[in-house]
């Protein structure tokens, strides 16, 4: 008979005694559930480098953390190359549970009893990754990243940094002031997740409010097409003629 690979597990959570306790907890588990912690993180962005740097099989995720929530942070994970099976711990209450239920995410209601976290440790080893929509209609508000594979790691993008957000086959470009990122996002999920942040200015194009400088006549174009002009970056993006009204929403240089 072929025994399996002990389960590898990363704990996530913010507070340091809950961490102390699942690593309790995960040793009772060990004789019946074959495991080994490859390791723990108090934040999300901790999370994602450890989830990258080495295979995982199973992220024990709290819901609740600062500057990024365990919602998001799964949804990240699945940008990985082989995405581990996710288990949220939560506090939640009954209404969010339900949602967990409703869309068959596994959790664990803190506190945490070790018979469950074995039952919950023992579907992982075959459970269905989390759907994106899923984890999507879980999300209790805008993302604070945005997230790109790169070398076989996850490369978050502080939202607030992105200047447009530009629509090409499959993918999308996001560029900061220091450089571009492709993301795979659809432009029309970015801008309904985003609708106060980015406004549309084409068909495959949403600029940041907050990073326009004004709006000039294109030196090139015949008919004297408006572009924006950005604050932190030297390209312009063109404006559609059907989108010309943010012009005069937004004002001209």
């Amino acid at each position: 008979m072929i025994v399996p690979a002990p389960l590898s597990v990363l704990i996530v959570d913010d507070e340091a005694p809950a961490r102390s306790r699942m690593h309790d907890l995960l040793a009772d588990c060990a004789a019946d559930v074959p495991l080994v912690v490859t390791g723990e993180a108090a934040n999300g962005r901790t999370a994602l480098e450890e989830a990258g740097a080495r295979p995982v099989d199973v992220v024990l995720l709290d819901v609740r953390m600062p500057e990024m929530d365990g919602i998001e942070v799964a949804q990240h994970l699945q940008r990985l190359e082989h995405p581990p099976a996710v288990i949220f711990t939560t506090a939640y209450d009954a209404y969010a549970i339900r949602a967990f239920e409703v869309h068959a995410i596994d959790y664990l209601l803190k506190p945490i009893r070790a018979a469950r976290l074995k039952e919950a440790l023992t579907r992982a080893r075959s459970a269905a990754r989390p759907k994106p929509e899923a984890l999507r209609e879980l999300q209790p508000g805008p993302r604070a990243f945005l997230s790109a594979q790169e070398r076989g790691r996850v490369h978050l993008i502080p939202v607030g940094d992105v200047i447009y957000l530009k629509a090409e086959l499959k993918y999308v470009t996001a560029r900061t002031a220091m450089r571009e990122y492709l993301i795979e996002e659809s432009l029309a999920r970015l801008e309904q997740e985003f609708p106060e942040r980015f406004v549309r200015v084409h068909r495959n194009c949403l600029v940041a409010r907050q990073a326009i400088r004004g709006f000039e006549r294109s030196a090139e174009s015949a008919e004297g097409q408006w572009e924006v002009v950005f604050k932190a970056c030297p390209e312009r993006i063109p404006v559609s003629r059907r989108q010309q009204h943010i012009v005069r929403e937004l004002g001209r240089s």
